[in-house]
């Protein structure tokens, strides 16, 4: 805590500190290591069960991956029409003939004219098209389409995203398919080949978006360098901002509230001029009474009374505004003066500019964990197949195995059915409890996601109060006073960071799992249950900013006094109440800052981004390159701006926050005696009127 008597080489009470909340830290180690074995088990076979399927192809055949059973993705429909339309996110029994092929037929074909060809090279054509177990080329044909064998027919097909379309096109207005209009369905029927227009007009879908997002590719070749040289002209704005704020925060601040002043004096002035021109006008005197609701708001603004309550409810305004700057403004220059401090901390701990960065590292990792883990898992199954059929069967919806099927007693009772892919499962331990590694993974994420925020969150805190608790600032500071509040904060406090976390991640997975039970209610119609469900998000949404706001202030607390979470949380939180009004005043002064800020460096460099981009600075005009979509390297700058932007700003915020509550208990654990001296800055002392008694000042 605070030192009883003044000794010169004292620096702040951010030193004096052992380990907190130790319970939690090893709690934090175990779930690691739980969350390693999940990923492990996830990852390989022979931990979990899984078939990796999916993942794994079954052979090859025409020098091409060729899939088989629960490896392979719903493969590329070849004769019936009703294929045409595939998605290879509907399950492989969807059409009756699916097999992978080395390539697409080129040439209208039934297997009832291959078969009666004289010679074999239409059915030797005709077979890579069948199933691989297809060997016997003097089955009769009605046999072989009974079985399913072969497709009744094909059609010139061309690839796309690894499956045949028809090749339609459009010869002066008219849909054809390799020349025709119509074709063979392989059942003695002529059809038009409009009726594979459904299926092409979603193969154009794929192949525009595949076009698209060449030409992004490309586009982003030639202009990535330019790219980058806007996004570092964003940094070094940010970072002129930033410095800037030091000699301009007040003028900013003081600006803006007297424009607020004057765009009301403006309105009230408006309404007056309106409310006296409508004198004496036909129906301007009608009460808002009498007229009752209209739908066409427009109506209204022809009523004297109207703009009578504008007027008189911007007056309001207006008065309570210069009441508030009244009797507020103190604490507005106190907020803009620790705003200035802020500037003057960043200035003296560079490196707090580039910590957002390892954060950033650090949460890609969580996230790719994460995901790969959850691919893993979801994927990890066998390929569970089902007894088909079209007529009545008593073995219909059974597991069956495709390797013993044909000569299984089902083929004999029901000639008709097909053992076919149904989806991925397993009868295991493992798999029953496979729902629960997933909520575990969900859970882990959060945990580790926001232990990671937290642990740069007092990290940030603890370089800044290193600042500020510095009596000669700075050459009381530490060294490196970055590196020492990263080392204090995993050395002493990670117990507290994985405390704060896991309360909040706890809050987040039951958010996630009322969107979750949102989302299957919304075809049912129980109103009661969705109004329910409704107040508890709202509740759980307001319950987690809760949890952030605290939890950040606690972090603050934690690398001051080096307490544990619950009291550094109980410690910060009614240290705010008892300043209530100075933390309003300073959010709003800094949340208008940070918005002016954001403001003006996305708007300027995307600005400056789109006349470059659009050709329209003549001085490089020559020097911008040629582009399919000139939007593509704008937005990226715009939003690649917004976020350097943000992240500055957010170490920027946390230097303030930070100060602040360190400013906080400056005013009530010392009094400017010699046992206990402020160590505020000279500015603030001079706006508060503050002294040290018989000492040196900073």
């Amino acid at each position: 805590g605070t030192p009883q008597k003044y000794d010169p080489t004292f620096k702040g009470p951010i030193y004096d500190r052992g380990c907190t909340d130790i319970v939690c830290c090893v709690l934090l180690v175990i779930a690691i290591v739980g969350y390693v074995v999940v990923g492990v088990v996830g990852t390989y076979p022979w931990a979990g069960g899984g078939s990796r399927a999916g993942f794994r192809p079954g052979g090859k055949r025409g020098g091409q991956l060729r899939c088989r059973g629960a490896s392979c993705p719903p493969a590329r429909p070849v004769g019936d029409r009703s294929g045409f339309a595939a998605s290879r996110h509907l399950p492989v029994f969807s059409f009756p003939i699916q097999i992978c092929v080395s390539k697409c037929p080129d040439r209208y074909l039934t297997y009832l004219s291959a078969y009666g060809s004289r010679g074999p090279a239409e059915l030797e054509y005709y077979r890579q098209f069948c199933v691989p177990e297809f060997k016997n080329l003097q089955k009769p044909p009605i046999q072989v389409l009974k079985d399913k064998e072969c497709p009744a027919m094909i059609i010139p097909s061309t690839p796309l995203a690894r499956r045949c379309f028809p090749a339609i096109q459009a010869k002066k207005g008219v849909i054809m398919v390799g020349n025709e209009t119509t074709y063979d369905d392989g059942r003695g029927r002529r059809r038009n080949v409009t009726e594979l227009l459904e299926g092409a007009k979603k193969a154009n879908v794929v192949l525009e978006t595949r076009q698209l997002a060449m030409k992004i590719f490309e586009d982003y070749t030639v202009s990535w360098y330019w790219i980058i040289i806007g996004l570092v002209i964003a940094m070094v704005a940010s970072f002129i901002f930033i410095v800037l704020l030091r000699f301009l925060a007040g003028i900013m601040v003081w600006v803006m509230i007297v424009m607020v002043i004057l765009v009301l004096g403006y309105g009230i002035f408006h309404c007056y001029m309106e409310y006296a021109k409508l004198k004496g006008e036909a129906g301007s005197d009608v009460s808002l009474a009498d007229l009752g609701f209209q739908t066409d708001l427009r109506v209204y603004l022809h009523l004297r009374q109207t703009w009578l309550a504008f007027m008189i409810i911007l007056c309001i305004v207006e008065v309570v505004i210069i009441l508030l700057l009244i009797f507020l403004r103190k604490r507005i220059l106190i907020a803009i003066a620790l705003i200035k401090e802020a500037s003057r901390a960043v200035g003296h701990i560079m490196t707090s500019l580039l910590f957002p960065l390892c954060t950033f590292f650090l949460l890609c990792l969580c996230i790719a964990y994460w995901a790969s883990t959850a691919v893993f898992l979801s994927t990890s199954n066998e390929a569970i197949y089902k007894v088909f059929n079209e007529t009545a069967c008593q073995f219909s919806g059974q597991t069956c195995k495709p390797e013993t099927f044909n000569t299984s007693n089902v083929t004999k009772l029901c000639p008709d059915a097909q053992c076919l892919f149904a989806f991925y499962g397993g009868e295991t331990a493992y798999h029953k409890y496979l729902i629960v590694l997933q909520f575990f993974n969900v859970f882990m994420f959060f945990w580790l996601a926001n232990f990671v925020i937290a642990l740069g969150q007092v990290t940030l805190a603890g370089a800044f109060a290193s600042y500020y608790w510095a009596f000669k600032k700075p050459d009381d500071m530490p060294a490196f006073p970055l590196f020492s509040a990263f080392g204090r904060a995993l050395r002493y406090h990670t117990g507290s960071l994985a405390f704060g976390s896991l309360i909040l991640a706890i809050v987040q997975v039951i958010r996630v799992t009322l969107e979750y039970l949102d989302h299957r209610l919304k075809a049912a119609d129980n109103k009661f249950a969705k109004f329910l469900l409704s107040c508890l998000k709202c509740c759980f949404w307001c319950l987690e900013k809760f949890i952030k706001f605290l939890n950040r202030n606690a972090y603050i607390m934690i690398a001051v006094y080096g307490t544990n979470f619950c009291t550094s949380a109980r410690n910060a939180f009614f240290l705010l109440m008892r300043n209530i009004i100075r933390v309003a005043v300073l959010d709003k002064v800094t949340d208008f800052l940070f918005f002016l800020g954001k403001l003006l460096i996305v708007g300027s460099v995307g600005i400056l981004a789109f006349f470059f981009f659009t050709h329209r600075i003549k001085l490089v005009q020559d020097t911008a390159p040629s582009l399919n979509y000139y939007w593509v390297p704008i937005l990226t700058v715009i939003v690649g701006s917004y976020l350097i932007a943000h992240g500055f700003f957010s170490v920027y915020g946390m230097c303030v926050d930070t100060l602040f509550l360190c400013f906080l208990e400056d005013l009530e654990r010392n009094d400017g005696s010699a046992e206990k001296p402020y160590f505020m800055s000279p500015n603030l002392k001079k706006l508060l009127k503050k002294t040290n008694k018989g000492q040196p000042e900073a």
